[in-house]
């Protein structure tokens, strides 16, 4: 932290001035809307609105405002002064990656009252006036000193998954076989899934085990029924048969390896695979980022081919459309953002993009090859001159192979601070994938999640 200090009365004039500078980032407009308990806002013409294209976060009026406030708070008049009156006139919305000048000069003196009339401006970087007006504020007498205020962080990851469990409202619960479930992360999930009524849930497992889990555990099984299977492998087996019969709706996994749940999955027998490539999809919430954002296939899919690729896409558009995102953007990832023979996954994105424009996956705007950086920064677009309905705004990330996705998604919750959770997509009922390491919010958003799914399938069966 720095030292701020003031500008005492006495040592004032009319026409000082004081500037300070801001780019804003979508991290300011996240942080505004939680501190102020209001939305977000997009501004776009009318045309352009109704397709979703282009649509560009900017910031609250009063963002612009605030700076006006900090600058006479910490540069002029200063620490200790206090504001009397703010007359303020929002002509141009200021955009994310927009430079805006902030500055205050000073208009009249009041020594009467000791106050001090200074004019303010807001200019962006093409020169333009976003804001002007004026403000009258009373100025300490003496000299005065205070230490700045480090820049803050809202952690907002979980108020996703909160949304999407409040989204399931009036939906009767989906019967899901909880597959294993024989340790205390297992069937909290589930014991607590179905307390909000999101599952009826179907313990498939041991007994013993599953009941000696809960007793040691505290949970109370009253009226949940129990199907007994020897072992880990049994009772995926017996969960996958049940499915197949259409006696529950989905899958989940309890305390087994990821790949010993599939494997029951893809056998014949069980009669649960479609036309379609099953695929993972990891649902992020992320501080920092304004909206929901999938990361897909970072689990299951090793080094999908061109067609797998188009059906992993296409899963994950379905998903999104499930939970309300009408028109999902999808950035087709690499390490950069041109094609290049060298490197397959270019051509790749390229393909995909040729094949949603020609009707072969429906139901989202695609772009790529865009790296990361550009996929979900709209600063970094613009400084690279990328033009793209996608780029900046990613609803879904499409990754090149596993280990990239799966690096991806690590470090973005354990070094950004993200919840995430994960589905099976592409079967004929969604497998909801938890880990022990899992929050309960996001076990819990992951049962909301194959609820909407399901009820968004059957909505549009019916």
């Amino acid at each position: 932290m720095t030292l701020l200090t003031n500008h005492p009365f006495a040592q004032i004039k009319a026409g000082d001035r004081a500037t300070l500078s801001r780019t804003l980032t979508a991290h300011d407009i996240g942080l505004f809307a939680s501190i102020a308990g209001v939305g977000t806002l997009s501004h776009a013409g009318a045309a352009q609105a109704v397709d979703d294209r282009f649509v560009q976060l900017v910031a609250h009026g009063m963002w612009g405002g605030a700076l006006v406030s900090a600058l006479l708070g910490t540069q002029l008049p200063g620490p200790g002064t206090i504001l009397l009156n703010q007359s303020l006139d929002f002509l141009i919305p200021v955009a994310i990656g927009d430079k805006v000048e902030v500055a205050v000069k000073v208009e009249v003196m009041d020594p009467v009252h000791q106050s001090v009339r200074l004019a303010c401006t807001v200019i962006n970087q093409r020169r333009e006036t976003v804001i002007a007006g004026s403000a009258v504020v009373i100025v300490p007498g003496e000299r005065l000193a205070c230490e700045s205020v480090p820049p803050a962080l809202v952690h907002r990851a979980g108020g996703g998954y909160r949304k999407l469990m409040a989204m399931t409202a009036g939906m009767p619960p989906l019967r899901t076989a909880v597959v294993h479930p024989v340790d205390a992360a297992a069937l909290g999930a589930a014991v607590n899934a179905a307390k909000l009524g999101l599952i009826v849930p179907v313990l498939v497992g041991p007994a013993p085990k599953i009941l000696a889990a809960a007793a040691a555990a505290g949970f109370d099984l009253t009226g949940i029924e129990i199907i007994d299977a020897e072992h880990s492998d049994a009772a995926a087996e017996a969960a996958a048969m049940l499915a197949g019969d259409g006696k529950v709706e989905a899958l989940m996994k309890g305390a087994l390896h990821t790949d010993e749940l599939m494997r029951a999955v893809l056998v014949p027998q069980a009669r649960l695979r479609t036309g379609r490539r099953m695929s993972h999809v990891f649902a992020i919430d992320t501080p920092g980022y304004p909206r929901p954002l999938f990361i897909t296939d970072a689990a299951i899919n090793v080094t999908p081919g061109l067609a797998d690729k188009r059906d992993i896409v296409q899963n994950a558009i379905d998903l999104a459309h499930a939970l309300g995102i009408v028109r999902p953007r999808v950035a087709v990832l690499c390490a950069v953002e041109t094609v290049n023979p060298a490197m397959p996954s270019t051509l790749d994105a390229a393909a995909l993009c040729k094949m949603a424009e020609r009707g072969q996956i429906t139901g989202g705007v695609l772009d790529g090859p865009l790296a990361f950086d550009n996929a979900v920064s709209p600063e970094a677009a613009l400084i690279k001159g990328i033009v793209s309905p996608v780029a900046g705004h990613a609803d879904i990330l499409l990754v090149p192979d596993i280990e990239a996705g799966n690096m991806l998604a690590k470090q973005l919750e354990y070094l950004a601070g993200a919840q995430m959770t994960g589905i099976v997509l592409g079967a004929r009922v969604p497998v909801i994938l938890t880990s022990r390491s899992d929050p309960e919010l996001a076990r819990l958003g992951s049962c909301a999640m194959a609820l909407l799914l399901v009820r968004h399938r059957k909505g549009q069966a019916s």
